[in-house]
Formats: structure tokens, C-alpha cells, sequence
């Protein structure tokens, strides 16, 4: 009987030492932050690896495995992807964050070579530790016997986040040319590359234009919502309204499908390389996110869940480039116990969605010992670094005049 005191007074003290931890984060943070950026930030890094869980497969079939996805065998279960491709907010973000950055670097005479540096700096130490284990781990498993095809999965997935890097790495570098730059400029770009992608018959290479394109239309918008341009609500309503209206006509008519993100077999991937639905979806999704603005910097005053999001952000890209690595770490492990539901069975049903639920927890713990090992390699690139504050250019519209702070 005194086992149940002695378990309940350890758990009242866990709870009380996270209070105590979340508390000392929310009275750290500057009061003038817009903590609402970072919500927005930590959201769409979930969103996506949640997704990634959700729809990437690796069906065993005898000694090898190749990749497969719920949604090529239950199209029905397209709206997972709506909620889970949410690139377009991180983009807005980063536009948002990138442009206000360099804002302030040019108040301080910092030059742009040394302001890029640390911008990037942030983007690519995590790189290395991946790339070096990938290296180390792919030919372990070839000189041991592993078939080439199965490595070749296990690395083009593992590495298959490192294409959102360059893009915004790219976007990055080219800050100081796109913050006056209006989004119906690439808006326009992809609109007419799909014309004649599809519209013409021309030639499907085109369409890699668009990887840069596609992403500079939420970017932009970032660099508007700096220049105090989205402040108003009804900016958010029109991207939200706008953006679903127009996604739902490109796929209702125009041929375009539904799904967010690329399926296997299909002819034509919203993703690779983005289309205009995918761009008119991603607008939805930032007018949503604009809205939900004043919402989250409500919920961001709780401590706990302000040290939750802190928490993902000081974090974001070792949580980005590893979460496929502890799907595959996963995926790989588990096959030696045999040939395990929701893990290397084809997604072709509702059994294998429950199954692949229930995995997740796995999925996030061997993510959280992929953290432990390796975060050291972002953390590492902020210590010393110095809260940067710009102040608002429109202080007039709905006290925007408050400095707010990004690291």
C-alpha cells in the first residue's frame, strides 16, 4: 500500500520541476517577443513530420524494401495531407523573420556577407552530423550484404528534407532583393509555367521553375506581413477565402490532384515540383495562420506551452533532418522481429492506418534520442548569439509599434 504515495509523490514532483522549468523559460523570454512567430514556426515543423509518418511506407517484400503510401491505395484519405503539408507556413515565417532580420542587420552596419553567414550558418551545422551518419551507415549496410535498391530507399528518404534547405537557403541569400517584391509576381510565374506545363503540352522540366516560385509567393507574403501589410484581418480572410476557393476549382476542374503531397505512381505530384494548387493551397494556409495571430500569442502567455514551442524552435532543424531517420531507424530495427503491421505491410486499408498510429509514439521517441545526440550541433550555432530587436514600420495599425524580438 505505500508504494501508491511513494509513485504519486514522484509524479507530483515531475510535475512540479516542468512547472518550475516552464516557468523560469516564460520569465527569460522578453515581453515584447511575438511569440505567435514562433508558434506558427513550431507548428509547421510538426506538421510536417507528422505527415511524413503518417504517409511514408516501407513494404518489405522478401528481402528488400521500397516505399508505398496509404494515400496511393486509399485516395479517400487525401484531407491528411491538407492538414499536414504545411511548408507554406514556414516559408511565411521564415520571409517574415529573414526580412526583419535584415532590417536590423543594416541598422547596425552589419554588412550582408557577415548577416548571411549567420543566417545560414543556423541552416547547415545540422547538416553535417546527418550526412556524415548517412555515409557511415550506407556502406556499413552494402558491405554487409544489404540490397542496393533497400539503401537507396533508406538514404533518399533519410536525406529527402535536405531539398527544403536549399530552397530556403536560396530565398535566404536573396533576401535583400525580395523585400519589396510583391507575391503576385511568382504567383504569376507558376501561373503561366503551368499553362504551359499542362495547358500547352510543353515540356515537363518546365516545372522545376517552380521549385523556386512557388516557395518565393509564401516568402513574399512574409515580407509583407513585415512591412505591416497583413496586419488587418481581412488580409487573412482574403488569402484564406481566396486560396481554398481557388485549390478546390484546380482540382474540381482543372484536373489537378487532390492530395498535397506527391504519391507514388501518380502522374502528376501537387509537391514535385509545386503546382499552382499547390500555391493556392499554401495561400489558404498562411491567410489561416495570419489569423490565428492573436489567438496564439493569447495561448503562448501559458508558460508550459511556451516552453513546449521554445522548446521546438531552439530544435527546428535537428527535429527536421532527423525525423525520417528515426522512421527509418524504426523501420529497420523492426524488421528483425518479422514483418510487422503499419511498419513494413502495404497501406492499403484501415487496419494499417491504426497500426501506423500506433506507432507514432515509437517514431517520437527514437526522434527524441535522435535529439539528444545531435541538437548540439544547432544549439552550438546560437550560443553567444544576441536577441535582435526591430521595431515596427507601421506603428500606427493595431500597436505594432511594440519591438519584438527574434534570435
Amino acid at each position: 500500500m505505500p508504494q501508491r504515495p511513494a509513485r504519486q509523490g514522484i509524479r507530483t514532483d515531475i510535475r512540479k520541476a516542468i512547472q518550475q522549468g516552464a516557468a523560469r523559460v516564460d520569465a527569460a523570454t522578453p515581453t515584447t517577443r511575438d511569440r505567435a512567430v514562433d508558434a506558427l514556426r513550431a507548428f509547421a515543423i510538426l506538421g510536417v513530420v507528422l505527415g511524413h509518418w503518417l504517409v511514408t511506407a516501407l513494404v518489405a517484400d522478401g528481402g528488400s524494401l521500397h516505399t508505398a503510401s496509404p494515400l496511393q491505395h486509399m485516395p479517400w484519405l487525401a484531407p491528411i495531407s491538407w492538414a499536414f503539408q504545411t511548408l507554406a507556413v514556414f516559408f511565411l515565417v521564415g520571409g517574415h523573420v529573414a526580412t526583419r532580420s535584415y532590417a536590423t542587420a543594416r541598422a547596425r552596419g552589419t554588412t550582408y556577407g557577415a548577416w548571411l553567414t549567420a543566417r545560414l550558418s543556423r541552416l547547415f551545422r545540422p547538416v553535417a552530423a546527418v550526412l556524415t551518419l548517412w555515409t557511415v551507415a550506407a556502406a556499413g549496410l552494402l558491405l554487409t550484404g544489404a540490397e542496393f535498391v533497400t539503401v537507396h530507399t533508406l538514404v533518399k528518404l533519410a536525406l529527402s528534407p535536405m531539398w527544403f534547405l536549399v530552397v530556403f537557403a536560396a530565398l535566404t541569400a536573396a533576401t535583400p532583393l525580395l523585400t519589396r517584391l510583391s507575391p503576385v509576381w511568382p504567383l504569376a510565374v507558376v501561373l503561366h509555367v503551368d499553362l504551359i506545363r499542362f495547358g500547352l503540352g510543353g515540356p515537363s522540366w518546365l516545372g522545376w521553375v517552380n521549385e523556386a516560385a512557388a516557395w518565393l509567393v509564401p516568402f513574399t507574403l512574409g515580407a509583407a506581413w513585415t512591412r505591416g501589410e497583413l496586419e488587418r484581418r481581412r488580409a487573412g480572410w482574403i488569402l484564406l477565402t481566396g486560396g481554398a476557393a481557388a485549390t478546390a476549382a484546380l482540382v474540381a476542374w482543372a484536373g489537378y490532384p487532390a492530395s498535397m503531397v506527391g504519391v507514388p505512381g501518380a502522374a502528376v505530384s501537387n509537391l514535385s515540383p509545386p503546382t499552382l494548387a499547390a500555391v493556392t493551397f499554401g495561400l489558404a494556409q498562411c491567410g489561416l495562420a495570419l489569423l490565428l495571430r492573436d489567438r496564439l500569442r493569447g495561448a503562448m502567455r501559458r508558460p508550459l506551452a511556451w516552453a513546449a514551442v521554445a522548446l521546438v524552435n531552439l530544435s527546428a532543424m535537428t527535429i527536421f533532418l532527423w525525423h525520417q531517420t528515426a522512421l527509418m531507424a524504426t523501420t529497420a530495427t523492426g524488421r528483425l522481429a518479422g514483418r510487422l503491421p503499419g511498419l513494413h505491410t502495404v497501406p492499403d486499408g484501415l487496419g494499417w492506418v491504426a497500426a501506423r498510429v500506433a506507432w507514432l509514439p515509437v517514431f517520437a521517441a527514437v526522434l527524441a534520442v535522435c535529439w539528444t545526440a545531435f541538437r548540439g550541433y544547432e544549439q552550438g550555432s546560437r550560443r553567444g548569439a544576441r536577441t535582435r530587436v526591430v521595431r515596427s514600420s507601421r506603428p500606427s495599425e493595431r500597436g505594432t509599434a511594440r519591438e519584438k524580438r527574434h534570435v
